[in-house]
C-alpha cells in the first residue's frame, strides 16, 4: 500500500533548478514529501561562494534552515575534467560567466579539450542534509568521458557532453529513470535515503 503523500514528513530541497528538484523528488517518493524552493515561496539567491563542493552544500541548507527552522537539505554538483585539472568543478554552474547558461559552459568545455587527448572526467555531487538540527553529508560520483559534440535533448546541465563509463550514450539520451540508477545525483541521494530510512526506523 502506498503511503498518503500528505501523511509523509516534508523535507525541503534547497534549489532552485526544477530539473534537479523533479529529479530528487521522483527518487524521494514515498518516503519523504519534498518542497522546491518554489514550493516555499522563496526567490531569492542562496549564496555559494566557498571554494568546495561539501562547504557550498552545507552553505546552502544552512541558509533555509536558518530562515525557516525546518529540516532541509542542498547539493553541490560539479563537472571534473582530468586534463583540466579538475575543471570546472565547483564553478561548473558559472564556467562560461555568471549568467550560468548551459550551451556556453557546454561549449567552453569542448573548445578546452579541442587539443586534448584524454577526455576522461567525473561527476561528482555532495548532499548536506540537516535534520532536526544537526548537518549529515553524503557523496556521489560516476566516472566517465566527455564527447566530442553535445548529443541528446534530456537532462540539463552538462548531460549532453557527458558519456559515462559502461555507456554509448550520453547522459541526455537517457530516460531520467535510467539515468537515476547510475548518477552522482542518484548514488549520493540513494545514500540520503538510507540515512533517512535508518532514522525512521529508529525513532
Amino acid at each position: 500500500m502506498k503511503k498518503d503523500n500528505t501523511l509523509l514528513p516534508s523535507l525541503i530541497f534547497a534549489t532552485g533548478n526544477a530539473g534537479k528538484a523533479k529529479e530528487v523528488g521522483e527518487l524521494l517518493k514515498g518516503l519523504m514529501k519534498v518542497k522546491s524552493l518554489k514550493d516555499i515561496g522563496f526567490t531569492e539567491d542562496i549564496p555559494e561562494d566557498h571554494p568546495t563542493l561539501e562547504a557550498n552544500a552545507i552553505q546552502k541548507a544552512q541558509h533555509i534552515y536558518d530562515r525557516y527552522g525546518e529540516d532541509c537539505f542542498a547539493e553541490d554538483t560539479g563537472m571534473e575534467v582530468m586534463a583540466l585539472n579538475g575543471a570546472p568543478g565547483v564553478y561548473s554552474a558559472r564556467y562560461a560567466g555568471p549568467q550560468r547558461n548551459d550551451q556556453n559552459n557546454m561549449d567552453l568545455v569542448l573548445e578546452n579539450l579541442k587539443n586534448k587527448n584524454d577526455r576522461s572526467a567525473q561527476f561528482r555531487t555532495v548532499v548536506a542534509l540537516i535534520l532536526e538540527g544537526k548537518i549529515h553529508t553524503f557523496t556521489g560520483i560516476v566516472t566517465g568521458k566527455i564527447a566530442k559534440i553535445k548529443i541528446g535533448e534530456k537532462g540539463f546541465g552538462y548531460d549532453p557532453v557527458f558519456i559515462p563509463d559502461g555507456f554509448t550514450t550520453s547522459f541526455a539520451e537517457m530516460e531520467a529513470t535510467e539515468k537515476n540508477q547510475i548518477s552522482h545525483r542518484g548514488r549520493a541521494i540513494e545514500k540520503l535515503i538510507t540515512f533517512l530510512k535508518q532514522h525512521t526506523m529508529a525513532k
